[in-house]
């Protein structure tokens, strides 16, 4: 059965956004877990949260946080380690470039991991920094797409 993306709406569907995020950012990466949950992370935030289902359950999940009308920052994209390598982070970002389309988005920023930077660049992201920075730690480059 193929993936499903599902645009969160319900509190228990966010619970399960930070659950993925804890287990992949916090867990694995050692992100302190203070820095992984912020004032996006609710309902009534500006921002807007997606799952990504496989056999009934929650293998994934993106946030896209609107910067202006007409452009997005996609941010703590996560995949289970179980699910890496199949498809499932393209699965992922293209429903997050979906969802944000829906709503005006014209163009989207986000900050990869350095070891991601190729796979954004195989779905169309283009480096703009000079060079890396940190985020938590974790090496970075700031990349953008036109939709």
């Amino acid at each position: 059965m193929p993936a499903e993306i599902i645009e969160v709406k319900t509190q228990d569907q966010l619970d399960a956004c930070i659950q993925i995020r804890q287990a992949v950012f916090v867990q694995e990466q050692n992100v302190p877990a203070e820095l992984e949950v912020d004032e996006y992370d609710r309902l009534d935030a500006h921002s807007m949260h997606v799952l990504l289902m496989m056999d009934g359950q929650y293998i994934a999940t993106g946030r896209i946080k609107l910067i202006d009308e007409f452009t997005a920052k996609m941010q703590r994209v996560a995949v289970l380690a179980a699910y890496r390598g199949g498809g499932n982070g393209r699965s992922l970002m293209l429903g997050l470039e979906q969802l944000a389309r829906l709503h005006g988005v014209e163009s989207c920023i986000l900050d990869a991991q350095c070891h991601a930077e190729g796979f954004y660049q195989s779905m169309g992201y283009l480096t703009t920094s000079d060079e890396p920075f940190y985020d938590a730690g974790i090496l970075h480059v700031r990349m953008q797409k036109k939709l």
